[in-house]
C-alpha cells in the first residue's frame, strides 16, 4: 500500500494530460488502487472526470464510481451526485456505463431516473451490448414502479345484418357493447418500440433480455414479434441454446399458439444433452393441444422413439411427456394410452414403472372410462417382472376394478396372486394384503 501511495501524485498529474486516452487510463488506474485512504482523492478524480470534454474520460469516470463505492461506502452521497450528472449525458457512449454504475451503487433510487428516462430509451439502440443489457435490467424495474397497468372502456361493435340501413335507431344503440381493454402507458410504449430493433442484435443475451422485458411488460403483439428471433437462437452453441430454450418455455407457457409453426425446430438431435432434450419435450407438450393432426402424429412418434433411448432419464421424460399430451387432448389420449400400455411389459424396469405411474394418473382422472385398461393391466401381471411395476398394477386393480361391478376382477386377481405370495417382492406383498383388505 505504501508503494502504491507514492504513485498517486504521478497519476494525478496524468489526469490533466492533453491526451484523453491518458486521462481515462489515469482515472481507471487510480480507481483500481484498493487502498481506502485514497477514497476522497478518487472521488475528486471522478468529479473532475465527470466534467471532462472527452466521452472516453466520462465513461471511465462512470465505471470508477462502483470501485470508489466498494472502497469506501461513506462516499455514497457524492457518488450519487456524480451519477445524476452522468445519467443526463448526451453521449450514448457514457450513458450505458452510467446505468451499469447506477445498478451497482444505488438501484433503489429510481427517482434519479425520472428526468432522464426518455433520453435513456432513445439512446438504447446506440449503446454497446453491455450498456443495453444494463438498461434492459433497469427499465423493467422502473416500469413496474412507475407505469401501473391501465385499462380503458371501449365500444365493442357487434356484427350487423346484411340490410344495415333498415335497422332502427334503437337497434343501433344496442349494437355496441362496452368492454375493458388494457392499454400501455405512452412512455412504456416508447421503450417497447425501442426494443424491437434490438431483436436483430448479434448478442444473444440482448435478444433474451428483450424477450424477458416483453414477457413482463408488453401486450401479446409485442411478445409474438419476439418469438422468431428467440427461436433462431436454437442454431447457436449448446450453452446459449439451453438458455434460449428456458426462455422459450417461459414464453410458451403464456403464448403457446405462435410456437406451433416452429414445431420442427424442437426436434431432438443425437448430440443434444439430456437437459436440452427435456426442455424440447416440455415444449412439445405445451404446443400439442394447439397443433394440427399431422404435427401431433409427429410429436407422438418422436416421443415413442425416445422411450427406447439408452439414457434412462430420457426414457422417463419421454413417457411423462406422452402422459401430459394425453391429459391435454382427449382425442389423442387413446393413442397415448396405447403407447404407454405397450411399454408395461417392457424388459426395462424403469420404463415399465414410469409408464405405469403415468397410466395411474390418467386412470385417476376418469376411472369410469378406463375399466378395460385396468383389466388389460391385470393380464400383464404374468409378464411383468419389475417389483415396482407389479405393485402398481395390483394397487390399480384394488382401487378401480370395482368401479364397474360387471367387470370386477379383483377377487380373481387376488386368488391368483395368493398362490405365489411367498415368491413376491416386499412392495408387491404389501399391495396384495391391501387388495385383500379392499
Amino acid at each position: 500500500p505504501d508503494l502504491a501511495l507514492l504513485s498517486i501524485n504521478t497519476i494525478q498529474k496524468s489526469l490533466s494530460d492533453q491526451n484523453p486516452q491518458v486521462r481515462a487510463m489515469a482515472l481507471r488506474v487510480m480507481s483500481g488502487i484498493r487502498v481506502p485512504v485514497i477514497s476522497q482523492i478518487v472521488s475528486l478524480a471522478i468529479k473532475k472526470g465527470c466534467g471532462d470534454m472527452s466521452p472516453h474520460v466520462r465513461k471511465a469516470a462512470a465505471l470508477a464510481i462502483p470501485k470508489c463505492y466498494r472502497l469506501d461506502p461513506n462516499t455514497l452521497p457524492q457518488l450519487v451526485d456524480y451519477l445524476t450528472l452522468l445519467l443526463g449525458d448526451k453521449q450514448y457512449y457514457v450513458i450505458g456505463s452510467a446505468v451499469t454504475a447506477f445498478l451497482e451503487v444505488c438501484p433503489e433510487r429510481v427517482d434519479l431516473i425520472h428526468k432522464h428516462y426518455r433520453s435513456l430509451v432513445r439512446k438504447l439502440v446506440d449503446m454497446d451490448e453491455w450498456g443495453q443489457l444494463a438498461t434492459l435490467r433497469l427499465v423493467p424495474v422502473y416500469a413496474r414502479k412507475c407505469f401501473p397497468k391501465r385499462t380503458k372502456t371501449v365500444n365493442k361493435s357487434k356484427a350487423k345484418g346484411f340490410y344495415e340501413d333498415e335497422a332502427s335507431g334503437d337497434d343501433n344503440d344496442n349494437d355496441t357493447a362496452r368492454e375493458e381493454v388494457e392499454f400501455l402507458d405512452p412512455d412504456l410504449e416508447l421503450f417497447l418500440k425501442a426494443c424491437k430493433s434490438l431483436l436483430q442484435s448479434r448478442n444473444s443475451a440482448v435478444i433474451v433480455s428483450v424477450v424477458r422485458c416483453y414477457l413482463d411488460l408488453a401486450t401479446p403483439e409485442y411478445i409474438d414479434s419476439a418469438i422468431g428471433p428467440l427461436v433462431a437462437l436454437l442454431r447457436t452453441p449448446q450453452d446459449i441454446q439451453q438458455v434460449a430454450l428456458y426462455n422459450i418455455v417461459a414464453v410458451c407457457l403464456v403464448r403457446p399458439q405462435p410456437f406451433v409453426r416452429y414445431a420442427n425446430h424442437f426436434l431432438v438431435h443425437a448430440s443434444d444433452p439430456s437437459d436440452v432434450a427435456r426442455l424440447k419435450f416440455e415444449l412439445w407438450t405445451l404446443i400439442f393441444p394447439h397443433c394440427e393432426s399431422h404435427i401431433r402424429d409427429m410429436i407422438l412418434s418422436e416421443l415413442e422413439h425416445f422411450t427406447r433411448a439408452p439414457d434412462p432419464e430420457l426414457v422417463q421424460e419421454s413417457v411423462r411427456a406422452i402422459g401430459r399430451c394425453a391429459q391435454h387432448d382427449s382425442q389423442a389420449s387413446a393413442r397415448c394410452l396405447r403407447l404407454l400400455l405397450n411399454q408395461v411389459s417392457s424388459q426395462d424396469g424403469n420404463l415399465a414403472a414410469e409408464s405405469l405411474t403415468v397410466i395411474r394418473h390418467l386412470i385417476q382422472q376418469n376411472p369410469q372410462a378406463h375399466t378395460t385398461t385396468v383389466i388389460r393391466l391385470a393380464q400383464n401381471l404374468d409378464t411383468t417382472p419389475n417389483p415396482d411395476a407389479r405393485a402398481t398394477i395390483i394397487w390399480l386393480v384394488g382401487e378401480f376394478a370395482g368401479v364397474d361391478s360387471e367387470h370386477d376382477i379383483a377377487p380373481d386377481v387376488l386368488r391368483i396372486l395368493t398362490k405365489g405370495f411367498a415368491d413376491e417382492s416386499e412392495p408387491a406383498k404389501l399391495q396384495i394384503v391391501l387388495l385383500a383388505a379392499k
